[in-house]
């Protein structure tokens, strides 16, 4: 028998919505930038459930698109979806100065919103950390998301560094993917900001505690999928929340926890299903056969079920 509880909402406000994808960038067979593709694949992810879209990010391959590229992937978006649903935009560089010309940038290209990473290689300390958010906030007009993913980046940005900045009147979210569920349990316990779960595990996970929703890299493919575990969980339907989000977990590992990247199995599988996607740019390559059938069965065996 089913057992249906009836849960709060969350706790966290949504100022980008409830089910964010990180939205790959498309290419064409010659590498360059399809702003045709990226505005139908934009299309696809609002109509199958997604109510936010963050492009420019690390599933979008950010470090391998200029400048203007990014301008042109936020102005192209905004033009297919329209005022649908917010667009946050990666401007997170290793370069402070950098950082900040890419969120006025943003702006000017009709970003809603700018995702910022914490600087990478440099590995600054806590209070140079904090110096480089706040900075960028201050330059921009636009709501600020943090970015936290010590993983790729080398450096935490640590729950006390995240409980201070919740302070400044635009830094209003974070992306979580410090894999510290403790940590953010604190920023969500001690700070208003709308946290949402950068990692596909954590989903379900995160909104039970009161986060804002989830920034999905397996929404790239399955949007309908990933949105219908946050709307059971908010519709009371808490047994049916947990059993989509155990069934989502073999996908999950195959596109973000088994040795290639998001972008790299996203853009596999979105090629297979004749979707805008494209080659991943250097020095990202391309899923091999045998890893490219292997996502595809699981694929198939998720969306059959």
């Amino acid at each position: 028998m089913t057992t249906t509880v009836t849960a709060t909402a969350p706790v966290s406000p949504r100022p980008f919505g409830r089910t964010l994808c990180p939205m790959v960038t498309p290419f064409t067979e010659a590498g360059a930038l399809d702003l045709d593709g990226a505005g139908r694949l934009a299309e696809r992810l609002v109509a199958e459930g997604c109510d936010g879209l963050v492009l420019n990010g690390t599933t979008g391959e950010s470090p391998t698109t200029s400048d203007a590229e990014k301008a042109r992937l936020i102005t192209a978006v905004r033009e297919a979806v329209g005022d649908r649903v917010p667009l946050v935009a990666g401007v997170g560089t290793a370069d402070t100065l950098h950082t900040v010309e890419l969120a006025l940038a943003a702006g000017k290209a009709g970003a809603d919103g700018v995702l910022v990473v914490t600087p990478y290689y440099s590995r600054p300390p806590q209070d140079a950390l904090e110096a480089h958010f706040r900075q960028v906030a201050d330059a921009s007009g636009l709501p600020v998301m943090l970015y936290d993913i010590p993983g790729r980046t080398g450096t935490r940005i640590e729950p006390e560094t995240v409980i201070r900045l919740a302070d400044h009147p635009r830094i209003v979210a974070v992306k979580d993917c410090s894999y510290d569920f403790l940590g953010i349990q604190k920023v969500l316990a001690r700070t208003g900001l709308a946290c949402y779960a950068g990692c596909d595990e954590h989903v379900l996970a995160l909104y039970a505690l009161g986060g804002a929703g989830c920034v999905s890299t397996v929404a790239n493919v399955v949007p309908r999928r990933i949105a219908e575990i946050l709307e059971a969980f908010e519709a009371g339907d808490t047994a049916r929340a947990a059993v989509l989000q155990r069934r989502a977990a073999p996908l999950v590992e195959a596109m973000t926890a088994a040795g290639e990247q998001g972008a790299v199995t996203a853009k596999a599988l979105l090629n297979a299903l004749g979707l805008p996607a494209g080659p991943v740019r250097a020095p990202l390559r391309p899923a091999g056969r045998a890893a490219a059938d292997g996502l595809r069965a699981v694929y198939e065996e998720f969306t059959a079920a």
